[in-house]
């Protein structure tokens, strides 16, 4: 199992319930031209925020992945041009997220609680619960 959390770009992802989980379905169906394992592809704000989170969880693919490190830290993500989609190991799930939040709100993004109780975060402090 994992604990599925994804960090946005709010510059243009949409405010209302409905209509973000609408955008939320369409960048995760991963049809970007790119890979979806090197951060380079992200907006500068998701960059930054990726490189400080893999300090304490590393990829498991892409440029910055060690084959050889096999610690329930090492993380799945997906990288979009606005989203960053993290799939945790459910053993650091609960401090994976608390350190998602902080650096989402550090970087000035979005966060999207998807294994959780489905809250959107802006960083203005503008919390959604969809329905």
């Amino acid at each position: 199992m994992s604990y599925d959390l994804m960090v946005f770009d709010p510059a243009v992802a949409p405010r209302e319930a409905e209509a973000f989980l609408q955008w939320y379905d369409a960048q995760t169906e991963w049809n970007e031209t790119h890979d979806y394992d090197d951060p380079a592809v992200s907006v500068p704000a998701l960059q930054a925020f990726f490189a400080a989170l893999a300090e304490h969880y590393p990829p498991m693919d892409g440029p910055l992945s060690d084959e050889e490190d096999d610690r329930p830290e090492v993380t799945d993500y997906s990288i979009g041009q606005h989203v960053v989609y993290a799939s945790f190991d459910d053993e650091v799930a609960e401090n994976a997220h608390g350190l998602v939040q902080v650096l989402a709100n550090t970087h000035q993004l979005g966060f999207f609680d998807v294994s959780g109780d489905g809250a959107i975060v802006f960083p203005d402090g503008t919390v959604v619960i969809p329905e």
